[in-house]
């Protein structure tokens, strides 16, 4: 079994945790270390017994907190080269993440943290460079893609491969196109280096999700562009019209911009 609470997830900060009765992981900190201590605290869990720290991409909303998780708490922060180099180059991070701290990841490439498996695979991302997660645990497999610009063959494989999935469903594209944000900013987040709609994160769960998919959850919602309902009801709708119907065929779950989800039992 994997214990799996997601503490935040948009821009305003991303942090995943996942646990197992041998080993305990994070994936992204982009919330205040004293934030993430105290929610894990209130859902039984302990930032102390972490035992690495998965770095998706070298955007603020991802990396805040990982100086200070790998200075202070002497945590390993997983990432790929370019990843960590783009780390200590934002100034968001105050706290540089030192070479003993740094552990680094290659796309395709197993990881061993106790019993997890992690493989980081390939996403379209206009960061230095941007992966998602697969995690297995014996026949278990997690998948986390955030921050996708596009569908590509590594993310499309791992929505295939998934039993459990956190998939970005990020804007609303007719709220994208009528809102305030500026026509450069429209534009990048439509790029294939931007962020999945609803519609497009819809299309890909009936396009490549096999039968063996139990439960998804959209992460990552605009606060500007998007509405948790309004996601939900949006991949609903694409996939009912291709006989697919959540709650039957797997479960769906919309993750809170800014506080926890809720503890999830995958089995």
């Amino acid at each position: 079994m994997i214990k799996f609470l997601s503490l935040g997830s948009g821009s305003s900060g991303n942090c995943y945790y996942l646990k197992t009765e041998q080993a305990s992981i994070l994936i992204d900190a982009g919330i205040p270390i004293r934030t993430v201590k105290k929610l894990l605290r209130q859902y039984g869990f302990s930032l102390e017994q972490v035992d690495a720290i998965f770095v998706t991409h070298d955007h603020a909303d991802h990396i805040k907190a990982v100086g200070n998780m790998a200075n202070d708490l002497n945590k390993p922060i997983y990432a790929t080269e370019k990843v960590h180099i783009g780390i200590n180059n934002n100034y968001c991070t105050t706290s540089k993440v030192t070479e003993p701290s740094r552990r680094y990841i290659y796309k395709g490439e197993e990881c061993q943290i106790g019993d997890l498996l992690i493989t980081p695979f390939e996403v379209s991302h206009d960061s230095s460079d941007c992966v998602g997660y697969k995690v297995q645990q014996g026949d278990l497999t997690f998948c986390l893609a955030t921050d996708v610009g596009e569908v590509t063959p590594a993310v499309a494989k791992a929505i295939g491969e998934a039993n459990y999935l956190v998939l970005e469903a990020n804007h609303d594209e007719e709220m994208l196109q009528q809102g305030p944000y500026p026509n450069y900013l429209k534009g990048r987040i439509r790029s294939n280096r931007g962020h999945l709609s609803n519609r497009q994160c819809a299309n890909a769960l009936v396009t490549y999700a096999s039968p063996a998919l139990r439960h998804v959850w959209l992460c990552h919602l605009s606060e500007e562009n998007n509405h948790p309902e309004l996601a939900r009801k949006t991949v609903e709708a694409v996939l009912r019209s291709y006989g697919i119907v959540t709650g039957s065929d797997f479960e769906l779950t919309v993750l809170n911009r800014q506080t926890p989800t809720g503890t999830f039992e995958l089995v």
